[in-house]
């Protein structure tokens, strides 16, 4: 788990840009006196670096902070493990001989024993900016069961990857609630994850002891590139800022037959199935008018996951105007495209999801059963888009009073 050799300095090609500090950062450089004395649990990733790409574990220890356990997400404390539904079991650090706890198994949220003799949780998740991204979920269940115990919940806090401004999609309706989604945010909600879990914390007796390590330097108009820090991929199939800035909308692919690129190098920036014919998919989007990207015929064979080894036709999505790319209609056009095209081989996807056994997976993705309705009923997205557009309004005053940055 520890890693030699990381130093302290800033990383050869990061110091020309605009610095922000992480909440890992901040600790780091004071060499965490806030949790001096304390018995710690912490919930990271192999993301969760300083600038100097110093695992937080390492860190603490250094500072000779007391980590009693260490709790991962989906993909593993290591990031071994791919994609939904992959789990993996606990272990014990061989070298820090520090207990693993796994919270994408069996369990999802921590027990009593897993608490038991803790004073703080510290949470260091990076999260990429949509809703259906487990890991908000994974830190939301440790809240709450922290809350539950009497434990002060410690967040680190790292910059929203695609910008803290632009907020899309539809909100979740509850009666849609699973690991993808366990509270009505927007399918990109604009949000730190501080900020989510400061949103997401209930008041009264059922509130969380929660503390936010404020980042800084962020500004909510900033892209990842943009913050001076380096890209280290959050989950297997997010190499890149690019798949991060499609991912909102490329993750409604993961309730339809199409492929989403898994089994290739541009996950989710790859769309396509061996019955799409490219240039008629590309043509027909034409018609949607969005903005901000381009669409490129190709073809492709996935080496694993959705057609295997099967040759795919499809498209590649070009951003080329960030400020103006909106992701999840993006991709609800893509899909209502393939639908209409080819209405005998276009599926939606079975349960189970996600450890959800009955609700289709679209459904739960987008959080409604609203594009599914409207994309078999071969009614046009207007509508659906303008629906969205009221909830957008919603969602941006509601979250207003919990913005940090």
């Amino acid at each position: 788990m520890r890693r030699s050799g990381a130093g302290r300095g800033p990383v050869p090609g990061c110091a020309a840009k605009t610095v922000v500090e992480t909440g890992c950062d901040i600790i780091l450089r004071e060499s965490c006196g806030s949790l001096a004395g304390k018995r710690v649990g912490l919930l990271a990733n192999p993301a969760s670096v300083a600038r100097s790409l110093e695992p937080t574990l390492e860190i603490l220890l250094s500072c000779g902070t007391r980590v009693e356990r260490i709790f991962g997400p989906q993909h593993g404390i290591r990031g071994d493990t791919q994609a939904n539904m992959i789990e993996w079991e606990g272990f014990t650090d061989p070298e820090s001989g520090i207990s693993v706890r796994s919270l994408y198994g069996a369990r999802r949220s921590p027990d009593g024993g897993d608490l038991a003799g803790l004073d703080c949780v510290v949470i260091d998740l990076p999260d990429v900016g949509a809703r259906p991204y487990t890991y908000l979920w994974t830190s939301l269940l440790m809240m709450r069961a922290c809350a539950a115990a009497g434990i002060e919940v410690v967040v680190l806090d790292r910059p929203n990857p695609i910008g803290g401004e632009a907020i899309e999609g539809p909100l979740l309706d509850e009666r849609f609630l699973s690991f993808v989604g366990l509270f009505p945010l927007a399918m990109r909600h604009g949000l730190t994850i501080g900020e989510a879990l400061s949103m997401m914390n209930p008041g009264g007796r059922d509130a969380c002891s929660l503390r936010v390590v404020r980042m800084k330097g962020w500004e909510r108009g900033m892209h990842f590139d943009g913050t001076g820090q380096p890209w280290v991929l959050p989950s297997p199939n997010m190499p890149t800022l690019d798949t991060a800035l499609v991912y909102p909308g490329a993750v409604l692919l993961e309730g339809t037959n199409l492929s989403e690129g898994r089994g290739t190098t541009k996950p989710f920036e790859i769309v396509g199935a061996p019955w799409i014919e490219p240039r008629a998919l590309a043509a027909d989007l034409a018609s949607f008018e969005l903005a901000g990207v381009a669409f490129r015929p190709l073809h492709f064979t996935p080496a694993w996951d959705k057609h295997a080894n099967e040759r795919c036709g499809g498209i590649q999505i070009h951003v080329i105007d960030r400020r103006e790319f909106r992701p999840v209609r993006c991709f609800a056009a893509i899909i209502a495209a393939a639908a209409k095209l080819h209405r005998d081989r276009f599926r939606w996807s079975a349960p189970p999801y996600e450890y959800e056994y009955t609700i289709p997976p679209i459904d739960i993705i987008s959080g409604s059963a609203a594009l599914r309705e409207t994309i078999d009923a071969g009614r046009g997205l207007s509508r659906l888009f303008d629906d969205w557009r009221a909830a957008e309004e919603r969602f941006r005053a509601d979250r207003a009073r919990f913005l940090l940055y």
